[in-house]
């Protein structure tokens, strides 16, 4: 099939990532301020996705800082080894060198072991996946929307930390875990399965906690949460424009600035508030198979509003596994280590809510091993994708309290007693979610982050050429290598 092209450029999303560190902050000599109040406790994150949450067990009693701002604790996020760039071993003959194996080795080495370490991670996850993608993505009816599991998932895993009683209890229970030492398995195991910075892929976690300057803190809790979560602490003058900039520096940082526009929006450190703790994800892929810039043409998308005009990818008869169920059809498309985006396209007269509704559809998007799904078949795919750059804004408040998360919103029920002794008042007052997704002919790029403020039935065979057109609203779904839905997303209006 012959392609107009008509393509325009836009701005590239892989010139590279900086390079993700805390930076050290002067010190300054501690002091103690006692004051007698009501407090607002405030988490924030910012990813790739991405996800924030609530503050660390603190305190017996490690001293309180000035009104400089300095870090505490700094954690250590793990090493990647280099992947080679074959570029760099290539003589003027074109020959690789021998010296490329010894780097690869070095590579596949280094992957194989952190994989080894995280064996199983995504095991009892099912039930928190399905829930959440659920809630979240049906809260705003025909709109783009993007939500992130595991960014989330981490900042429900701090919050749980910090909590005790029945508010810890809902977090287990929604989280499916039965205490403290199997949620920090299972985070510190997220974290080794997923952090990757070695120069082809990107999925960068972070976590920090922002402490204000009167509170005193354990740290021993603080040591804790740098290992199991890898979040560095920081102390200083709740309320102030240089602390505030600070962890917007910080958000924007370990986001690579994706969501700058959502970042300079977080107001959490305000003067009545005592902690907030910001936790991120950075993810960027490249296709196995990039689509060529130059199948690129303009395509009518169908929204509920009306048809518009948009750039679709093409690609023409690529060897695809095909699956199906009773209201949808899915593809998938590699990005070599970095995992797979799965496309979900609802069947006509069905919409992306009613998808999103279906037991069905839902344990398709949960699942680790789709190799085991009934439905499916190997066939050549006329694959359309039309080029996105997504972002969305989630109030999590309701749907956590929707999903069982109800004690910490509730000042006379929330128990933040591991936090501090000086519990009275403390609650959750705000929890926000910003997701970044954007798709073009190399890859994908996406952040996210999450903000706390404490204050089938019968189906039809496929043809042997199936034409993927998405051409109206539909669900994506991006995964790490072992199947774990890291993004989730409807598109109904690409941009």
């Amino acid at each position: 099939m012959k392609k107009n092209h008509s393509h325009t450029k836009s701005t590239k999303l892989y010139d590279g990532i900086t390079d993700i560190r805390d930076d050290l902050i002067d010190h300054a000599k501690p002091h103690w301020k006692h004051k007698k109040k009501t407090w607002r406790f405030t988490a924030a994150a910012a990813v790739f996705a991405a996800a924030a949450a609530l503050a660390a067990a603190l305190f017996p009693f490690g001293n309180p800082a000035s009104t400089s701002a300095h870090i505490i604790q700094k954690a250590d996020y793990p090493q990647s080894a280099p992947y080679p760039d074959e570029a760099a071993y290539t003589d003027k003959n074109g020959n690789i060198k021998d010296s490329f194996d010894d780097a690869y080795d070095a590579w596949w080495e280094d992957t194989s072991k952190r994989r080894q370490l995280a064996n199983g991670y995504a095991d009892s996850m099912d039930g928190f996946l399905s829930k959440s993608i659920q809630q979240f993505l049906s809260a705003s009816p025909g709109e783009n929307i993007a939500y992130s599991p595991l960014n989330l998932y981490l900042a429900l895993g701090m919050l749980a930390e910090l909590t005790d009683g029945s508010s810890r209890q809902q977090l287990f229970d929604l989280l499916d875990c039965k205490d403290l030492k199997t949620l920090r398995s299972r985070a510190n195991s997220l974290w080794n399965a997923n952090y990757c910075d070695d120069g082809a892929t990107a999925r960068i976690l972070a976590s920090s906690l922002w402490l204000n300057e009167s509170v005193r803190y354990v740290p021993s809790t603080m040591k804790s949460l740098a290992k199991n979560y890898y979040a560095s602490s920081y102390q200083g003058k709740m309320g102030s424009k240089e602390y505030t900039r600070m962890m917007h520096d910080w958000l924007n940082k370990q986001t690579n600035g994706l969501l700058k526009e959502q970042v300079s929006g977080i107001d959490v450190l305000k003067e009545n508030t005592i902690l907030a703790l910001a936790t991120t994800v950075y993810f960027r892929g490249k296709w196995l198979s990039e689509f060529l810039p130059e199948n690129t043409s303009p395509q009518t998308f169908h929204t509920a509003s009306g048809d518009r005009e948009c750039d679709f990818m093409h690609k023409e008869e690529t060897d695809e596994t095909y699956y199906w169920g009773k209201h949808f059809s899915a593809v998938s498309q590699t990005m070599g280590d970095s995992g797979s985006m799965w496309f979900l396209l609802p069947n006509e007269g069905v919409t992306v809510d009613d998808l999103l509704s279906d037991s069905q559809a839902m344990d398709f998007i949960v699942s680790k091993d789709r190799s085991q799904w009934k439905h499916q078949k190997n066939v050549l795919v006329n694959l359309a994708v039309p080029k996105f750059d997504i972002s969305s804004q989630i109030n999590l408040a309701d749907g956590m309290k929707t999903l069982g998360i109800t004690d910490v919103f509730d000042p006379e029920k929330s128990d933040f007693s591991p936090m501090t002794r000086n519990t009275d008042g403390i609650y959750l007052s705000q929890a926000k979610h910003a997701v970044r997704v954007a798709v073009d002919e190399q890859g994908v790029t996406a952040a996210a982050y999450t903000v706390m403020s404490m204050s089938g039935g019968g189906s039809t065979m496929p043809e042997e050429v199936i034409d993927f057109v998405l051409d109206r609203p539909f669900l994506f779904i991006i995964t790490d290598a072992a199947g774990l839905p890291l993004f989730a997303g409807s598109v109904c209006q690409p941009e």
